[in-house]
């Protein structure tokens, strides 16, 4: 079993917002497997344990570069919140980024070995590091070249948007970019929504039937029959689809059009688009010694 600790409740507290001791029994029932107790909450609390995460478990920045047809998005990560303001990790972001859209480099280790002001990226890196005694690494980076027109659009140094466009007015794919970063969209449409993230929301869409139907039973009331049960999950899915795909979200300027019927109206489609958030996927050890003291002295009393 594993040890269930205060910061990994207090972590799936923020994901999904639900009380402490409901985040402390899933995080039980999931041998401290994250991402099941938080389906696990969303199955036992519904739309109250549904909050995106907004949580950065990473520090850096992403930066972006565009020149025409050609274009890169970077992400750079550092230890600290304290790095992403100093103006030489800053301009090595920068850097990158147009190294990425000028070589095309095939990966990252490619990419550290591109020459940069009279060394290498590699080099600079490693010497920032003396410099600043932090460690920082280039995390990942995605590249354009189109015959349409490339927007991006930072949010501060943490959200990073490029879009992919064809139309005569660049303000729309300024739009879109923003509305990516303000929405998060995961896919285009809804048919590139990846498969496993549609297997997890029917997953949950099932697990949550079947208990509101073990519910309905012991309240007395009638069971719903599978068949209308099956109409429920795949209506929980066609709302998660349409939610998480750009074409079908509602535009953040004017939520009465979806992306789609706003592209439409202004001669504009959309081909693609990377957005990257600052250390998203990434776990980093959040130590909270006041709250595991906390948290051990409680056990103690209970004992």
């Amino acid at each position: 079993m594993a040890a269930i600790t205060a910061a990994m409740v207090g972590e799936l507290r923020a994901k999904t917002d639900a009380p402490m001791m409901e985040c402390k029994k899933a995080l039980t029932e999931a041998d401290g497997d994250m991402l099941k107790a938080e389906d696990l909450l969303r199955v036992k609390l519904g739309s109250k344990a549904s909050k995106a995460s907004s949580r950065i478990t990473a520090e850096g920045v992403v930066a972006a570069y565009v020149a025409g047809g050609v274009g890169a998005i970077v992400e750079v990560n550092c230890e600290t919140d304290f790095v992403t303001k100093n103006d030489e990790f800053i301009a090595l972001a920068n850097a990158c980024a147009k190294l990425v859209a000028e070589h095309n480099p095939a990966d990252v280790a490619a990419l550290s070995a591109l020459p940069l002001d009279g060394s290498t990226v590699e080099a600079q890196r490693a010497a920032l590091i003396g410099r600043i005694g932090e460690n920082m690494s280039i995390r990942r980076f995605a590249r354009f070249e189109t015959t349409g027109k490339l927007a991006s659009y930072l949010h501060g140094t943490r959200i990073g948007v490029m879009v992919d466009f064809n139309g005569a007015d660049e303000q729309v794919g300024k739009d879109v970019a923003m509305h990516v970063a303000a929405m998060k969209p995961v896919a285009l449409s809804s048919e590139q929504v990846p498969a496993e993230l549609i297997e997890r929301e029917r997953s949950v869409a099932s697990q949550k039937a079947a208990e509101d139907a073990v519910k309905a039973q012991a309240e007395g009331k009638t069971p719903q029959s599978a068949e209308i049960l099956a109409k429920r999950i795949d209506g929980s899915v066609q709302k998660f689809l349409k939610e998480v795909s750009l074409l079908n979200q509602p535009f953040v300027k004017n939520d009465k059009q979806s992306i789609e019927q706003m592209l439409k109206a202004a001669n504009t489609t959309v081909k693609s688009f990377t957005m990257y958030v600052v250390g998203e996927g990434i776990e980093k050890k959040q130590d909270d010694f006041a709250a595991e003291v906390a948290a051990q002295v409680a056990a103690a009393k209970q004992a």
